[in-house]
């Protein structure tokens, strides 16, 4: 049956006052263990059953509305309970048929779980250290083969054909994937030999297969990055919401499609995993269907041994709107509790919490009839005659295909809402005494050859004893009836999954004159480069190619970023479109709301909207047709607020726009330590496929946003950017002459500043270098030297780490570093100032000219609420600070 830790007897803890409480809890109502009246509460039943077998479940349900809304309506402290008995949701009579050949698909089953199995010892036999999971494999493994044999659909490649659903697979359960692939005929014998060895395989003519789910390392195989906790479950959300944005913007028809998820029961304990729940429901997002693997252990212990978790995750999904299933007990326990008349099976089941229920899955036969069924003479009397070896056979419902179907395909049939299926299941299952229900399961990676035999005969595998004790891996032979009709099932889905795509049409991106003209000739207007970058994207959205590709994506500041004039020129999605008056209705920059609008306001989440971030730029790969999403946040509250789905994002290959503004820590001036970002440059420098850039002036900014959008949209190269902007305004120069390579490499010479009275020759010299909203500052500087005799070189760094990229690129001397090539020609000690901590410009140190002396200039530590020109006297990166710098520079020099 199943399992828990608990060493104390089955009758003390139920009868404990403190977990009595805990279970009737507030859905119970009061007085619900009190009953003054037996009579008169049997009658009540009787007349309910009554009602239900004359006039049907409809009208039932119907008369028990009418009850809820009298009781509220007479103000009793009451409410319907939130949960329902811990039971099957889908009554056996209710099941349809299965439409497969059970016998087969169990032996299939059998196999993969084995060659999952062996991939994972062997691995671990040869090398130690290369870790890897079998115990969750194992309690997931039929709730996979369910979806691969019947409902997951691959991408058609026939004009008109299904666009595929999307999968997304709990991580520790990869070897199993990998194990399928393998009968597939997609992966080798020496590749699963290889398991994650991606070193040591290709060098062996090998595929090395990775860890968990990573789509950068395996381009073609992996669609989604599920490794890190509470990172599936969101981005599944909303890659089941763009694929909605989409449809109504009648860009791609994604209906018939599906967003499933398997994921497990710890990891609903991440608030990334919970934190977009009401959204999936408010946006009725019916092609998502979670199927939650509770195997109620987690990596240590329990995932609540004092408690339920499959009750508390049903209440919280109902709570937000979805449709939940359980699927709690196998096909096995059908016949008793058809036997139960007294609800007796039904009552001890819900009174077992989790713990103890594990220390069930992890003993035998004889054990749950002495501690279970053995609770009383009701229980007792249901097994009867049942063999202690039929006892231990029972299943939970997360291992049996034809409980897995029809929770499966009540979930497709569902409309309006999204579903979540419940599956009750057993870590380790199969294990026997090397790993099932224990408690240390998870990092389970050994096997005696006893345990070896054990598995082999649990499962009925065709392997000898030698076999079976060297691991080998098991395949059919090619045409046999497993691998037949393995291969038929797929191909009635539309193809192999999981499986990524990247071909995809080029868009054409306008010329940066058509919409960037007054950047590019700023003429000394005043403007902040954030107010420039909402100027260009208004135009870019008017553009007939590219514009409709655009994806708009802000939480919750569109006004604050300027923004507001496209709530009218191209409208909010909303799912519903608008149906209430806004109050500004009557100003020119109205809160507009529309089904077909384009903006992604994802109110206050940044962990909502980076997700529909990473919904539109991996668009080009999940659907085939590339997007363009330029979100705009405040940069402090990107990478350091939401880095782990910034770097699941990498993962993906993603293209697109992360715009992080009010940029820098004395920019943002009054607001203070927790919004000023001095660090997000040296986040995003560790992100290989993050393209950083810190542009001063809006001429820089239109150059990157130029060759960004043509590298990505045109020549469909896998990277994305990521680029400051400030919210200061100060005067807008003309882009020099032919810097734009310069801008994209990183550093263009700006200026030379000659020294005042003294002749060029005998003057002394230093280089001064400066990205983002320090540059005026540089500039400053620069000219308050220059008044005191000492020339100077102005450098705009657009981006350190492009320069120290290229600089380590460099490191074999076959090339010049970009840096020392622009700082040809220049002289004296080199002084960086930047609004960043100094490893920002640190980073570059490296790759400068020898024999140059080299001071950086930051803001280190919190930031302070203030003015900026306090800030900046406060960090020492003012003109003032900068010039001092490079006197005392020179004074040393």
């Amino acid at each position: 049956m199943t399992a828990m830790n608990s060493p104390l007897p089955m009758q003390a803890w139920m009868q404990d006052p403190a977990f009595a409480d805990a279970q009737s809890g507030p859905d119970a109502g009061p007085g619900a263990a009190h009953d003054i009246d037996p009579e008169e509460t049997a009658e009540w039943h009787e007349s309910f059953r009554s009602l239900i077998e004359t006039h049907g479940p409809q009208r039932a349900a119907f008369m028990m509305d009418e009850l809820s809304r009298l009781a509220l309506g007479g103000k009793l402290a009451w409410r319907p309970p939130l949960g329902t008995p811990y039971v099957n949701s889908i009554p056996a009579d209710r099941q349809p048929a299965f439409p497969g050949d059970l016998a087969m698909e169990q032996r299939l089953g059998a196999i993969i779980r084995w060659n999952a199995l062996a991939m994972v010892v062997r691995a671990n036999a040869a090398y130690g250290e290369l870790g890897g999971h079998i115990a969750s494999y194992a309690s997931a493994a039929d709730l996979f083969e369910v979806g691969f044999n019947h409902f997951f659909r691959a991408r058609e490649r026939q004009p008109g054909g299904h666009k595929g659903d999307l999968v997304f697979l709990q991580p520790h359960s990869a070897p199993g994937v990998y194990a399928r692939a393998y009968l597939e005929g997609r992966l080798t014998e020496h590749d699963l030999a290889h398991y994650r060895q991606e070193i040591r395989g290709p060098r062996g003519g090998a595929r090395g297969l990775c860890s968990y789910p990573h789509p950068y390392l395996m381009p073609d195989f992996w669609q989604f990055p599920t490794g890190s906790m509470g990172i599936g479950p969101i981005s599944s959300i909303y890659q089941a919401r763009f694929m909605h944005y989409l449809t109504h913007r009648g860009l791609l028809d994604c209906g018939g499609r599906k967003v499933w998820g398997v994921f497990g029961d710890g990891e609903m304990d991440e608030p990334e995993s919970m934190s977009a729940l009401t959204l999936a429901a408010r946006e009725r997002l019916d092609n998502l269907i979670w199927v939650v693997n509770c195997n109620l252990q987690r990596l240590d212990g329990p995932v609540r041994g004092n408690f339920r978790v499959i009750d508390e995750l049903e209440k919280l999904f109902l709570g937000a709107g979805w449709n939940v299933i359980k699927v709690l007990w196998g096909s096995d326990w059908d016949g008793l509790f058809a036997q139960d008349r007294t609800g007796a099976l039904a009552r001890a089941l819900s009174n077992t919490v989790d713990g103890q229920m594990q220390t069930f899955a992890a003993n035998d036969g004889r054990y749950n009839r002495d501690h279970f069924f053995g609770q009383n003479q009701e229980l007792a009397r249901l097994v009867e005659g049942l063999s202690d070896e039929e006892i231990d056979s029972l299943r939970r419902g997360g291992h049996d295909l034809v409980k897995i179907h029809a929770a499966y395909a009540a979930a497709m049939a569902t409309t309006g809402r999204p579903t979540v299926i419940l599956a009750h299941t057993k870590k380790g299952y199969g294990m026997g005494s090397a790993g099932q229900g224990r408690m240390t399961t998870h990092s389970q990676k050994k096997f005696e050859d006893t345990d070896l035999l054990q598995f082999r005969d649990r499962f009925g595998l065709p392997l000898t004893d030698e076999q079976a004790r060297r691991l080998d891996f098991y395949k059919p032979e090619e045409g046999s009836a497993e691998l037949q009709y393995l291969q038929a099932r797929r191909r009635s889905l539309g193809g192999h999954l999981p499986a990524r795509h990247t071909d995809c049409d080029p868009v054409a991106v306008p010329p940066a004159e058509s919409y960037a003209r007054f950047a590019l000739q700023g003429g000394g207007r005043e403007m902040s480069t954030t107010m420039a970058f909402v100027r260009m994207l208004g135009t870019l959205l008017r553009d007939k190619e590219l514009g409709p590709r655009i994806v708009p994506i802000v939480a919750d500041e569109a006004r604050t970023f300027g923004m507001a004039n496209l709530f009218k020129q191209v409208g909010i999605y909303s799912c519903v479109g608008q149906k209430y008056e806004p109050e500004d209705i009557g100003s020119i920059l109205s809160y507009r709301e529309a089904i077909d609008g384009q903006i992604l306001e994802e109110g206050i989440s940044e962990a909502g909207a980076i997700s529909s971030w990473v919904a539109a730029a991996t668009s080009y790969s999940v659907h085939g047709l590339a997007m363009l999403p330029f979100y705009i946040y405040y940069s402090m509250f990107g990478f350091q607020r939401v880095g782990d789905l910034i770097w699941a994002a990498a993962d993906q290959r993603p293209r697109g726009f992360l715009i992080g503004a009010t940029s820098g820590r004395t920019t943002l001036a009054g607001e203070g330590l927790q919004h000023q970002d001095g660090s997000s440059h040296l986040w995003a420098a560790a992100v290989p496929n993050c393209r950083a850039y810190d542009p001063a002036f809006a001429g820089e900014l239109a150059v990157i946003v130029a060759h960004g959008m043509r590298r990505m949209m045109v020549e469909q190269q896998d990277e994305f950017y990521y680029i400051t902007v400030m919210n200061e305004n100060y005067a807008q120069p003309d882009l020099p002459a032919d810097v734009e390579a310069d801008i994209v490499q990183g550093a263009y010479r700006h200026g030379a500043y000659a020294a005042e009275g003294a002749a060029p020759e005998r003057a002394p010299r230093v280089t001064l270098m400066g990205s983002g909203a320090i540059l005026t500052e540089v500039i400053q500087a620069a000219r308050e030297l220059a008044r005191r005799g000492v020339a100077s070189d102005v450098i705009s760094v657009t981006s350190w780490s492009e320069l120290a990229r290229d600089g380590a690129r460099c490191e074999d001397g076959a090339e010049v570093p970009h840096l020392r090539r622009v700082l040809d020609g220049t002289q004296g000690p080199i002084i960086a100032a930047t609004d960043y901590v100094r490893l920002v410009p640190e980073s570059v140190r490296a790759y400068l000219p020898e024999g140059r002396s080299y001071r950086c200039l930051g803001t280190d530590g919190f930031g302070r609420s203030d003015t900026r020109a306090e800030l900046r006297r406060y960090f020492g990166v003012d003109a003032q600070g900068i010039a001092e710098a490079a006197s005392r520079a020179l004074e040393r020099g």
